[in-house]
């Protein structure tokens, strides 16, 4: 018997956007997935052959490079950040879109060009210490996991490296946002070994594919 396929969704603003992509291919998790208040996480779907479990955005990538989910979701900010070999990223989906960003304090009048040295808070440790590593600049990384807006308000660190979306957290708490890194969105990921072993997985990712293929025909 073929296990069911698990497809690893993060939490969120990209879940959101991702279920009526999932629904549009016959793809939709039982009631209970949408109730925020559920300490479930793996969720049975209207497909028998197809669960889905629902974690943070970072945690879906791990769990499809060491093949606990043959299928994810993750942005490509998450892809840059750990560099998992194990993970086949076929699909821009086009959904999730937002910007890996460098941000400061308004009032810190300083031209971070002109600096050897920088000590930023971030969830991007690798990624942060690679961008200012091309311009000559040594970054003393502190890891965050989240109030990243914090870091520079209470001295911890005078920048911070975040995902902007709209920029209105970083005005609310004074900061202005001074270096694009990358522009995000979110991807298709596959497990590589289960791409070429779970028959399932071939037919889902070309479903979504020309799906995907579909919509940026209707927007051109």
């Amino acid at each position: 018997m073929i296990k069911p396929l698990t497809i690893a969704l993060p939490k969120g603003r990209i879940l959101k956007e991702a279920l009526p992509l999932l629904a549009r291919i016959g793809i939709v998790p039982e009631p209970d997935f949408s109730d925020d208040n559920s300490r479930k996480l793996m969720f049975a779907t209207s497909r028998e052959d197809v669960r889905v479990i629902r974690v943070r955005s970072f945690d879906a990538a791990t769990f499809v490079a060491f093949g606990a989910a043959e299928i994810g979701i993750a942005g490509n900010d998450v892809l840059m950040e750990f560099d998992f070999s194990e993970i086949y990223a076929p699909i821009d989906l086009g959904i999730g879109h937002c910007r890996l960003s460098v941000a400061q304090p308004a009032s810190l009048d300083e031209d971070i060009r002109t600096l050897s040295h920088v000590r930023v808070a971030t969830k991007y440790p690798s990624l942060t210490r690679r961008h200012f590593a091309a311009s000559g600049i040594q970054a003393e990384v502190i890891k965050l996991n989240g109030a990243m807006e914090l870091a520079p308000l209470t001295g911890l660190a005078s920048r911070i490296v975040d995902l902007v979306s709209t920029g209105k957290t970083l005005a609310e708490n004074g900061l202005v946002e001074t270096q694009i890194i990358t522009q995000i969105s979110s991807r298709l990921i596959v497990n590589r070994a289960a791409f070429k072993t779970h028959p399932a997985v071939v037919p889902l990712v070309e479903a979504i594919r020309a799906l995907v293929e579909q919509a940026d025909a209707a927007a051109a």
